[in-house]
C-alpha cells in the first residue's frame, strides 16, 4: 500500500486529536525527556497497520524509531509484543491514540476476515468486501482486508457497473438496465446485476450479465442458480449472511462471497502502548 493513500487520512486524524495541543503532557513531562515504549497484543487476532501505525508517529516526530516486532496480516496471541517504539517522551504521548485507532480497527477487519477466510477453505468461493466502509478509511479497511486474506470488491462506483434493486426499477427491468449500462460504458467495463430470484437470474444472464449477485437466497434456490448459470457468468452471494453460514454458502458453488460486515462491523483488536523505559 503506498503511503500517499493514507497520509492524509492521518493528518486529519492527527489534526482531530491535537488541535489545541496536548496539556497533561505538556505540563508533566520534561522538554528533553526519552522513552521507550511497546505495543502490545491485548487478545489473539490478525496485524494490520503497522506501518499505518508508524507513519503516525513519524508525522508527529521524525525523531522517533518505530520498529515492528509483527509481520503484516500474522496471527498474534495475547500478550505478544507487536512493536518498539523510541523517541521524544512527548512526542510518543502526542502520537499513541491515533496510532492505536489505526492499528486496532485495520487488524480488527483483519481478524474478522482470517475467521471467513478460514471456513471457506477447500471451497472455491472468494471473501470479498464490499463499499460499506467507514468514510476516509476505504482504502485503509480494504487493505486490511487483503492482510486477512480476504479480496477487494470495488473502490468506487466507477470500476464496474453494478445493477442494484434501485436501478432495476428505475429503468424498468433487468434487461433494459443491462443495455443501457453496456450502451453507456462500452464492452471492457464489467456488468453486475443483483437477482433475488431465479427469474432475475434467468433474465440477468440473457441480458448478458457478466456477475450475477444472488442477493438473500437460501442454500437451496442459490444452489439452483449456480447450476442454471453453469459458469456463463461468475456467481456473487451477498445479503444476510453470518459465519455459521459460510460453509453451507461457499458448498454451492458460488465464486464470491461479499460481507458488508468485515469493514461496517468488524471490533476492533485490542492493543495497548505502554512506556517501558
Amino acid at each position: 500500500m503506498n503511503r500517499l493513500q493514507y497520509e492524509d487520512s492521518i493528518k486529519m486524524a492527527l489534526l482531530e486529536d491535537l488541535r489545541y495541543g496536548d496539556l497533561a503532557t505538556a505540563a508533566i513531562v520534561r522538554p528533553r525527556q526519552r522513552s521507550k515504549a511497546l505495543m502490545t497484543a491485548k487478545q489473539d487476532g490478525v496485524i494490520a497497520g503497522l506501518a499505518v501505525a508508524a507513519a503516525v508517529f513519524e508525522m508527529v516526530d521524525s525523531h522517533i524509531v518505530f520498529n515492528a516486532l509483527a509481520e503484516e496480516g500474522a496471527p498474534v496471541c495475547r500478550g505478544d509484543e507487536l512493536a518498539q517504539i523510541e523517541g521524544p517522551t512527548a512526542s510518543l504521548l502526542n502520537a499513541e491514540r491515533t496510532a492505536l485507532n489505526y492499528l486496532q480497527r485495520l487488524s480488527g477487519i483483519a481478524t474478522c476476515t482470517r475467521q471467513a477466510v478460514e471456513l471457506v477453505q477447500g471451497y472455491p468461493a472468494v471473501i470479498v468486501d464490499t463499499r460499506k466502509t467507514t468514510p476516509g478509511l476505504r482504502v485503509l479497511e480494504k487493505y486490511a482486508v487483503r492482510a486477512g486474506g480476504g479480496r477487494n470488491h470495488r473502490f468506487t462506483l466507477s470500476e464496474a457497473a453494478m445493477i442494484k434493486d434501485n436501478h432495476i426499477e428505475a429503468a424498468g427491468g433487468i434487461t433494459a438496465a443491462v443495455e443501457r449500462v453496456r450502451a453507456d460504458v462500452g464492452p471492457t467495463v464489467k456488468i453486475e446485476v443483483e437477482a433475488e430470484s431465479l427469474e432475475q437470474v434467468r433474465e440477468a444472464l440473457a441480458a448478458g450479465a457478466d456477475i450475477i449477485m444472488l442477493d438473500n437466497m437460501g442454500l437451496e434456490e442459490m444452489a439452483q442458480a449456480v447450476e442454471f448459470i453453469g459458469g456463463r457468468a461468475l456467481t456473487e452471494a451477498s445479503g444476510g449472511i453470518t459465519l455459521d453460514r459460510l460453509p453451507g454458502i461457499a458448498a454451492t458453488g458460488v465464486n464470491f462471497i461479499s460481507l458488508g460486515w468485515l469493514t461496517h462491523s468488524a471490533k476492533a483488536l485490542d492493543i495497548s502502548l505502554n512506556i517501558v523505559e
